[in-house]
């Protein structure tokens, strides 16, 4: 099979995930697209991360609204810290005959070479999946210099990019402003049902 790996904290997932999703499974040929909650990314040490336990359950009805997703929970499964090549790993171990791309947007693609071992992690990928905004152009040049081989591994997905992040959508909760269509429906519910996101705790 062809996996796609999105990876994320998803707290909460919102439709700019959906979509991003959707169209990388389309565009890139994907079988499935593995939804890999993170439950604590290096890169947000400095931030507050809502529960494991509420980000699965805003997660769940994400993963079951469509046959080509799949929660992966390689990242919950093991300790800190959960690095892209560590995850890699894992999953070459668990999905050893499977065709492994992963997903990005092309801020990201920009800083791979900061990343936590880029070569390491640039090896065990079969693809690299880079979102990016229709005509949008990203120079792989510069990346080829520190990362000699990448540009045979970038395939490029063009969706649109809505200006929806997470952390909007936190503090629009918190401050009573409308959200309600940033979000799938059965997650807008939960948020309300279990009064999610109202103080700075979740924030």
């Amino acid at each position: 099979m062809r996996l796609g790996l999105f990876g994320g904290t998803f707290d909460p997932p919102h439709l700019g995930h959906l979509i991003l999703a959707a169209e990388a499974l389309y565009q890139l040929n994907l079988d499935r697209i593995l939804w890999i909650l993170t439950p604590f990314p290096p890169h947000k040490k400095s931030q507050k991360i809502s529960p494991l336990s509420v980000r699965l359950e805003l997660l769940a009805p994400v993963i079951d609204s469509d046959p080509g997703f799949l929660l992966s929970t390689v990242d919950i499964e093991r300790d800190p810290p959960h690095y892209a090549v560590d995850t890699m790993g894992y999953l070459r171990k668990i999905y050893p005959e499977d065709t492994l791309v992963y997903l990005l947007g092309a801020d990201s693609l920009q800083d791979l070479p900061a990343w936590y071992h880029p070569r390491q992690f640039l090896n065990a990928c079969d693809g690299l999946g880079v979102m990016r905004r229709p005509g949008d152009a990203v120079d792989l040049a510069p990346l080829e210099k520190v990362l000699p081989g990448i540009g045979e591994k970038v395939q490029m997905v063009e969706a649109p990019l809505l200006e929806i992040s997470s952390r909007q959508i936190r503090e629009a909760v918190r401050e009573g402003r409308p959200f309600r269509y940033y979000l799938p429906a059965e997650v807008y519910r939960l948020i309300i049902e279990k009064k999610y996101y109202q103080d700075r705790v979740n924030d």
